[in-house]
């Protein structure tokens, strides 16, 4: 699995601020909380948003998509994958 680089833009102590601690897509950066269905809907719409993702690199993106499907997995939820 490709490792997350800390981003520039983000503060990681906010997300854990604001989400306390859970698990999150990008546990570097702690973007994209992935522990309820409400947050995982939240993060795939997000990732899958072309700004949202050109901050990261193409196999970053990857890396948080395939974590945001496990968690989407293992919680029932059903997202779009298209």
């Amino acid at each position: 699995m490709t490792k997350i680089d800390l981003r520039d833009d983000v503060k990681p102590d906010e997300g854990e601020r604001k989400y306390g601690d859970v698990e999150f897509a990008d546990p570097v950066n702690n973007k994209y909380p992935i522990d309820t269905e409400d947050h995982i809907r939240a993060a795939w719409s997000y990732i899958n948003h072309k700004d949202n993702a050109a901050k990261y690199d193409k196999d970053e993106v990857e890396t948080i998509k395939n974590r945001i499907k496990r968690a989407a997995k293992k919680h029932g939820i059903a997202i779009s994958t298209d």
